[in-house]
């Protein structure tokens, strides 16, 4: 109970500080102008075009076994690990409802998932909402990914993640996990929906 109580700490003090760190580099922008957007406009993150994507700026993760996880989307759904195995790819888009180049290139990703491969699937990860009782950040992550368009699973983080999200230096940042659930290719840090797309092409075109 103890060991568990403590994971949730880290987990609790690990978003905190994502948080922090993304506001203090600009990424926290909203639909709504009053919670930052023009932060965002004059941020690092905004002013590269948009979020350009960098590949090898955090740990190399490739070939590491992605942790097993219970989480719940959008919609409810209760959603596993076991997801990666229905796919030879999958791509996690880890985002944060704060972050203006996230919710920038959420229309893209919409349409992005309606044209990929059959084995191929795009999965969201929001690390803002803190717990059930949030149902502030869950609405307007709901908000978000309706005006986009998005028909893709978006999950709601929790202590499961907490080892993969202790590497994420910003978001948004881009996962490749394969149908083992393991880790392939490095991550894509910043809002490039054709790096994304040229990775899996390439990644494909490989097997």
């Amino acid at each position: 109970m103890t060991t568990k109580k403590n994971h949730k700490k880290k987990y609790a003090v690990l978003c905190a500080a994502l948080l922090l760190m993304n506001a203090a580099t600009g990424c926290a922008g909203s639909p709504d102008s009053s919670k930052g957007t023009e932060n965002a406009a004059s941020s690092p993150a905004a002013d590269s075009t948009p979020a350009e994507g960098t590949q090898g700026e955090q740990e190399n993760t490739a070939n590491a076994a992605f942790p097993a996880f219970t989480a719940t989307d959008l919609d409810g759904n209760t959603v596993t690990e076991s997801i990666f195995g229905e796919k030879d790819l999958t791509v996690l888009n880890i985002w944060g409802t704060f972050c203006g180049p996230c919710i920038g290139e959420m229309p893209e990703l919409g349409e992005w998932a309606k044209e990929m491969p059959e084995n191929v699937q795009i999965l969201g990860l929001i690390i803002d909402i803190n717990g059930e009782k949030d149902t502030e950040h869950r609405d307007l992550a709901v908000d978000i990914t309706h005006q986009a368009g998005v028909a893709f699973p978006n999950l709601i983080a929790n202590a499961d993640f907490a080892p993969i999200l202790e590497d994420v230096i910003g978001v948004p940042t881009t996962l490749f996990i394969d149908k083992e659930g393991n880790l392939v290719g490095d991550p894509i840090m910043g809002a490039n929906v054709d790096s994304y797309k040229t990775f899996v092409e390439d990644y494909l075109s490989e097997q």
